[in-house]
């Protein structure tokens, strides 16, 4: 006999804290795990391809394995050295940039900034408290992320964590498939099957349009002559997956560099502009369509209110599990709306006399 819908209700709550909690208590601790098996996650549409083409599961994992071996020490030995030098370089440079944006501001817009002005306190205002924000974040990533004991953590648990998981995936979502409820089952599975589209179309595919964008925008900025361009477009890259937020930031800061750097020069300047534009064009109307597609049903308000809501409560690793979560709940949302609007409670009268 199934158990009544309020007990299934508190008992699924109970879980929810549950697992809330354990990631506010375990958040540091579980990164490289999450890690881990975000990359198997990714990796294991892969090894079932070389499982139908005769491989066997161990090999399969043992050839990929090699493979990501490989790529990882050519981009260490060839792209990281300079990416960090260009990374440590930006940094240096930034605050003379934005002085420098200052001067030019005072001299065109002297208004704002006399003495007791409006204008001068909300700027001054302003300054203060990024400077403050922007020290409490530097604490932090020096105090936790970026520690050295933690990257090596991370450069050995989530490779080993990846392979184990890749190896046994299959197993593994047997295993989970025969504990499930027998009666809401074949729901589960279908509910499953769906968060895993929305999954593979959006990470997969935003993963692909990151690394696309990413490199042509490096390339790009490189090929125009701009400093840094290799960092600015790795950053460009990287946040490309928050809508609207990498043609932001990159853009802004690889306009900011371009003034700085070629001021006076205004075709090297429209051209760092034209470069962004074309990335723009070509991932709204190309790739992102063709990689990602309009059926995901992720939101871009939903995936930043899911990343900003996770991260504030649990931090990095709250930002990891936003997208996965964010898929989930708006894939359960469509369920019930569909259920409701196969009830008798939208239906009405229709639908009993009907029955």
């Amino acid at each position: 006999m199934a158990l009544p819908a309020q007990k299934q209700l508190k008992y699924w709550g109970i879980a929810a804290v549950v697992f809330a909690v354990v990631m506010w208590a375990l958040g540091n601790v579980l990164l490289p795990f999450i890690l881990g098996a975000a990359i198997a996650y990714l990796i294991d549409p892969i090894a079932d391809r070389m499982e139908a083409a005769g491989l066997s599961r161990t090999a399969a994992t043992a050839t990929i394995t090699v493979a990501a071996l490989l790529v990882f020490l050519v981009v260490i030995s060839v792209v990281v050295p300079t990416l960090i030098f260009q990374m440590i370089d930006l940094s240096r440079v930034l605050p003379e940039v934005f002085q420098n944006l200052r001067e030019f501001a005072q001299q065109t817009f002297p208004s704002l900034f006399d003495e007791g002005s409006r204008a001068q306190q909300a700027i001054a205002s302003v300054a203060i408290t990024l400077q403050s924000k922007a020290i409490a974040v530097l604490e932090g990533v020096l105090g936790s992320a970026v520690s050295l004991v933690n990257v090596l953590v991370l450069f050995v648990i989530v490779p080993v964590v990846a392979v184990y998981l890749l190896l046994d995936w299959d197993n593994m979502v047997a295993r989970i498939d025969a504990l499930l409820p027998r009666d809401h089952a074949p729901t589960i599975r279908e509910l499953a099957a769906r968060i895993d589209r929305v999954l593979a179309s959006f990470i997969r595919g935003m993963g692909t349009v990151c690394l696309i964008l990413g490199t042509y925008y490096a390339v790009a900025l490189m090929l125009v002559g701009l400093n840094f361009g290799l960092a600015v477009g790795f950053i460009a890259g990287l946040v490309t997956f928050i809508p609207y937020l990498g043609a932001l930031i990159g853009g802004a800061l690889a306009i900011g560099l371009a003034l700085f750097q070629f001021w006076g020069g205004w075709w090297s300047i429209g051209m760092v502009v034209g470069v962004f534009v074309i990335g723009q064009v070509v991932e709204g109307n190309f790739l992102t369509p063709k990689l990602v597609g309009n059926s995901v049903g992720l939101h871009p308000v939903w995936l930043l209110l899911a990343l900003s809501v996770f991260g504030a409560l649990f931090g990095f690793v709250g930002m990891l599990v936003a997208v996965p979560v964010a898929a989930a709940l708006g894939v359960v949302a469509r369920f019930l709306v569909e259920q409701y609007l196969d009830s008798r409670l939208y239906q009405g009268k229709s639908h009993q006399d009907a029955d």
